[in-house]
């Protein structure tokens, strides 16, 4: 893949672009491989790849420039906007409505925040995209201020973007380097866009986590499913479920399955995709509380924490208790691999490389641990 704004030094999010595909996934399966060490008993399956570009369901663009003018994108060094528009990791399905979110950005008079002056009011767009084609479109702001003149211009956007389902406001007025903040305004009807993923429908709310990914995470769920078919257990908790894609994926008749997640509006998500479906429950709350906490432990254990990895204190309830088999998802493998040494009798016997985030050097890896 090549890109005219790396090329240009305009942006290098992308630290691999302009190496070879099959060349990225060879080197993240490697890197992955000396990280968990030398282990005979571990099988390396094949690795996962998907598309090399188009592949992102989910745009966070940084709005800079004017009211009259935006550009939709990042950043520079001085805290100017560059306009990012034409990026090719968004499937074109998805870049189509970035023009007429840049035009509504003009006719609501929506003023881009100006980070080095701090003034201003839209700080960034996130754009994400169902397997449908459908649209949720988030407007993260500083305050309140512009809300009536969006609701007011609401009906334009929707008229222009007929695939939009879900419109939201994020309130964010702190003046920090992130993507959102802890207030959600809904001004749709609709409050959650349908991720449908390998036959089942996972409900997306506007502050639910869901994988970039969407081809390459579906075969991390169709993967993992079938390793926790081919064991049976009775009993599975999903830890850091986010929005139950792994516990609905892995519910069957007879097996009962409990989801935790600190999230709020991702256990709200969950918990309307379980609607109909017996023996799985969510609950939010924090997953080492819930373990710890736990009167009987499950059979099998699926995990997927963030970056820092499940932690000291779950990794040593997991070593001590009667767990016999873990899934492990992580996109760290750093913190995989220190996490795998606190618990030296949950043994790895499969891995997998999933190349979530192509022209990148990061990547999803899927484990399987047996007690022995």
């Amino acid at each position: 893949m090549r890109c005219d704004y790396f090329d240009a030094g305009v942006c290098r999010s992308c630290t691999w672009m302009g190496r070879p595909h099959g060349e990225q996934v060879a080197d993240k399966e490697r890197h992955c491989a000396d990280l968990l060490g030398e282990r005979a008993d571990l099988q390396w399956l094949a690795p996962v790849s998907g598309r090399e570009s188009g592949y992102r369901n989910k745009a966070k663009m940084v709005v800079g420039g004017t009211a009259e003018h935006p550009t939709l994108g990042i950043l520079d060094a001085g805290g100017r906007g560059v306009d990012l528009q034409g990026c090719g990791l968004y499937p074109s399905s998805l870049a189509v409505a970035f023009p007429a979110l840049a035009a509504f950005v003009t006719l609501a008079n929506l003023t881009p925040y100006d980070v080095p002056a701090r003034t201003g009011e839209l700080k960034n767009l996130l754009v994400t995209q169902s397997p449908d084609g459908e649209l949720m479109v988030r407007f993260v702001l500083r305050s309140q201020e512009p809300v009536a003149r969006i609701r007011k211009h609401l009906p334009a956007l929707l008229e222009v973007l007929p695939q939009l389902r879900v419109v939201s406001v994020n309130l964010l007025p702190d003046h920090r380097a992130v993507l959102e903040g802890a207030r959600e305004i809904l001004l749709t009807a609709t409050e959650t866009l349908r991720m449908r993923v390998n036959g089942i429908d996972l409900h997306l709310r506007p502050q639910s986590f869901f994988q970039t990914n969407t081809e390459v995470a579906a075969a991390l769920y169709r993967h993992a499913t079938a390793w926790v078919e081919e064991l049976a257990p009775a009993s599975v908790w999903d830890l850091y479920c986010g929005v139950g894609g792994f516990a609905l994926h892995v519910a069957a008749p007879g097996r009962d399955v409990v989801g935790i997640e600190t999230s709020v509006e991702a256990v709200a998500s969950a918990t309307l995709s379980a609607h109909g479906r017996p023996g799985v429950r969510f609950a939010a709350g924090d997953a080492t509380a819930f373990a710890l906490g736990a009167v009987t432990a499950p059979e099998l254990v699926i995990v997927n924490p963030p970056r820092r990895g499940i932690g000291d204190a779950l990794g040593r309830w997991l070593e001590a208790s009667d767990v016999q088999h873990v899934v492990y998802s992580s996109c760290n493998a750093v913190s995989l691999a220190r996490d795998l040494a606190a618990m030296p009798s949950l043994r790895p016997r499969r891995a997998q490389v999933l190349d979530m985030f192509p022209q990148t050097t990061h990547y999803e890896v899927l484990t399987l641990l047996e007690r022995g």
